[in-house]
């Protein structure tokens, strides 16, 4: 199936495998269960996901019930950010060991309000080099930063050597925007990729953030409509 979305006045049209094939399918909620976390991983590898993001508590279940079938991230600092630099260094490393292969990094807000790049800087590099090979996304939680700050952390995360930088953790009151991911794909290194997080909430959403140059899309919902949608035509079909 063939999705639509219009950005700009132009219509961007994508492939839904394509859309499917960029998103983390995301379960965060502090309540999650196991069996949910289950259906998660089961949904993630039924749709053709990018990976399942989850809580670190249960990435040694999910890497085990997955079996190499798709690859497992978790969050670290999360949601807040303000852990020190050696809990996030330890949270990675476990993580890692547990058999989670991507790592999302909440960056410190407070050290961004205060200026204090230097330390934001070897922070990153420091996570950076706990994941080793393994990729590193950095949320920014872009809702909660002036223009020059998201300008900054984009070179900051550019210099650290980290994968992605995110826009959010989907629990500070804001998601992606279309402007906020044009922002950070124009301020990032050319090897630093992009990805949009939090408020997506449907095919054509996620349509639109490829077409601006997001290369993953953190998101529950576009496995739920797929879903949803794959029940309704069974029943079409029936009929």
């Amino acid at each position: 199936m063939m999705v639509e979305s219009v950005e700009d006045g132009e219509v961007i049209t994508l492939d839904e495998r394509e859309i499917l094939a960029s998103v983390d399918h995301t379960l965060l909620r502090t309540t999650a269960t196991w069996a949910e976390i289950r259906q998660v991983c089961d949904d993630g590898v039924s749709f053709g996901c990018a990976s399942v993001c989850i809580p670190p508590s249960y990435v040694r279940q999910a890497s085990e019930y997955l079996a190499g079938k798709l690859p497992v991230c978790t969050v670290i600092g999360f949601p807040n950010g303000y852990s020190t630099t050696a809990v996030k260094v330890f949270e990675t490393r476990d993580a890692l060991a547990n058999g989670a292969s991507e790592i999302d990094m909440v960056v410190n807000l407070g050290w961004v309000k205060d200026g204090r790049w230097a330390e934001i800087l070897a922070e990153l590099r420091a996570v950076k080099a706990a994941c080793g090979e393994h990729t590193l996304k950095v949320i920014v939680e872009t809702c909660q930063l002036t223009q020059e700050e998201k300008v900054k952390l984009c070179q900051l995360v550019t210099e650290s050597g980290a994968d992605f930088i995110k826009t959010s953790t989907g629990f500070a009151g804001g998601g992606a925007t279309a402007e906020d991911v044009a922002l950070l794909r124009a301020h990032v290194g050319e090897r630093v990729q992009v990805k949009a997080a939090g408020g997506i909430a449907s095919l054509e959403d996620g349509a639109a953030f490829l077409a601006l140059g997001a290369a993953r899309l953190g998101t529950s919902r576009i496995v739920a409509l797929c879903k949803e949608k794959g029940a309704s035509n069974d029943v079409e079909k029936s009929e």
